[in-house]
């Protein structure tokens, strides 16, 4: 495994980039309000670590055969200029929250080089799919399919799917009174990641899920508890039961988490996500 960004290389090796058949960048780490939040001067808002500058959480996933987004938050244009993503195969969605979902739009350009004529598929369970058709009416009614406008694919989230030889198993954790889904994602019968943005709490049988996977990904909004997130101190307990291989990640973090402050407070195995860090397998 290798996780990099242009700052630094991740101390973590397996193989190289030209083997790797999974690669994940994070495209967003932050929580809804992201980091700076406006109008605060608080000191992780004032960081001039780039680590600290963070926005709505999503990931882009690539593999030799497949590219797909998980999340399209109001962030997504700028995330995508920033990591220079052109191609696209599929959209993954985990809730219909605004931070989740509201930059849906900004999908619209991956379509011109897509020989189906602007076609995506977009997988995301029942409720999450009802809500982004209702706030993107005009994409979903087929009544717009002019040049240049997204046409989505609905694929309704009931159980695992594949996405080209990855297999995405659904997570379904609690949120306040919702509940989101999030993935484990496969490849020949290994786990190899776990993605959990936003969740009060992790269930006995997703723990048993994600058992044991390569990296698990784990909300920890703050340090204190909240009613619909996980704090720090929650999220590293669930670490420590699910044991996986190589590290733990914690990403949808406020600004009460200074990145470098925060890590360096952490049990061995466990690290802080940021924007455009990639974790390769």
């Amino acid at each position: 495994m290798i996780a990099q960004n242009p700052r630094r290389t991740h101390p973590l090796a397996i193989g190289n980039r030209q083997s790797a058949i999974l690669k994940v960048t994070f495209l967003g780490t932050g929580t809804s309000l992201g980091v700076p939040v406006i109008g605060c001067d608080c000191a992780v808002c004032r960081s001039t670590d780039p680590r600290d500058k963070r926005t709505r959480a999503s990931l882009h996933v690539a593999t030799p055969e497949c590219r797909f987004i998980v999340d399209t938050g109001p962030d997504l244009r700028a995330q995508c200029l920033r990591e220079g993503l052109r191609d696209l195969d599929a959209v993954v969605l985990t809730h219909p929250h605004t931070d989740h979902i509201m930059g849906f739009d900004d999908l619209r350009p991956f379509g011109f080089r897509r020989a189906d004529g602007m076609s995506l598929p977009v997988h995301a369970p029942a409720e999450t799919m009802r809500a982004l058709a209702r706030a993107f009416r005009f994409a979903f009614d087929g009544l717009h399919r002019y040049p240049g406008y997204l046409n989505p694919q609905p694929h309704v989230v009931t159980g695992p799917f594949q996405l080209g030889e990855t297999r995405l198993t659904p997570l379904p954790v609690p949120h306040g009174k919702m509940t989101v889904t999030g993935y484990l994602l496969e490849r020949d019968g290994r786990k190899l990641f776990a993605y959990l943005p936003d969740c009060a709490a992790v269930p006995a049988p997703v723990r048993d899920l994600i058992r044991g996977a390569d990296v698990v990904v784990l909300d920890a909004l703050r340090r204190d508890p909240h009613p619909t997130h996980m704090s720090l101190g929650e999220a590293l307990v669930v670490a420590a039961d699910v044991r996986p291989t190589r590290e733990t990640l914690l990403t949808h973090l406020s600004h009460d988490l200074g990145h470098a402050e925060t890590e360096a407070s952490l049990p061995a195995g466990v690290r802080v996500a940021f924007d455009g860090m990639r974790v390769e397998f």
